[in-house]
């Protein structure tokens, strides 16, 4: 690992894992905005007041988390073609790890919803809303603050995730590498590196989501506080 021949063709061949790393932040990057769609509107069906809905989210929160995302990859890349749908690599694997994400995304949403008081509901139907209105306007705004954290944690998955790339081929980071070392008999340099170009993307990503997840705790201890406080006042003034 060590000999230094390994690392002259490391520093002489940069652009290589740098194209990769940008690419693998491309995919991650639209396959984050379609699992977020995907997810968001999913996972809102959950407690939706039609009964199919509600069937759906499950159906395909179950369907999709129980099949490997391998599984998956290979049945856009080598399936849709046979229907007459032929899309480039990156397309393929943007929508492998959007879909595969979007279930996860999706679940992450209906404990964050669930976690919104009932009344919080009632609410927003008494001013005339319809489910859907009372969603976006009153639901969604605040469950996504429950949600951030541990979306936080869904996005450091996708971009681990989005090394299945590799296998069709998708020239992202772990492609790339994986060609180079292949040329260059580098292995023990390559895969080390590959490695911390990840941690260099998840690690930021995890600080910030243990950030988060202090600062809504905090924010959450003043609010219960400041009802605590109004609570005791109104019940001493109508004494």
């Amino acid at each position: 690992m060590f000999a230094p021949w390994r690392w002259e063709l490391l520093l002489r061949d940069w652009k290589v894992f740098a194209w990769g790393l940008g690419r693998t932040l491309e995919a991650s990057g639209l396959a984050l905005l379609l699992a977020l769609a995907l997810g968001i509107v999913i996972g809102s069906l959950s407690l939706a007041p039609w009964r199919p809905l509600r069937w759906f989210n499950r159906a395909y929160v179950e369907v999709i988390q129980n099949t490997p995302l391998l599984v998956q990859t290979f049945f856009f890349y080598y399936g849709l073609p046979y229907v007459g749908i032929d899309l480039p690599v990156l397309a393929v694997g943007v929508l492998a790890l959007g879909i595969y994400t979007a279930a996860f995304i999706a679940e992450v949403i209906r404990a964050s919803i669930q976690s919104i008081p009932r009344g919080q509901y009632e609410a927003a139907y008494s001013q005339g809303f319809t489910y859907a209105q009372a969603m976006r306007h009153v639901i969604l705004p605040q469950a996504f603050r429950v949600a951030l954290p541990p979306l936080t944690n869904q996005l450091i998955n996708l971009v681990k995730n989005s090394q299945i790339l590799a296998l069709i081929p998708g020239y992202d980071l772990m492609y790339r590498a994986d060609s180079w070392a292949s040329a260059t008999l580098a292995y023990q340099v390559a895969y080390p590196v590959v490695a911390l170009l990840y941690l260099s993307i998840t690690l930021p990503l995890a600080t910030l989501a243990r950030r988060l997840e202090r600062h809504l705790a905090k924010a959450y201890g003043r609010q219960e506080e400041e009802v605590e406080r109004v609570a005791r006042v109104s019940g001493a003034l109508s004494a």
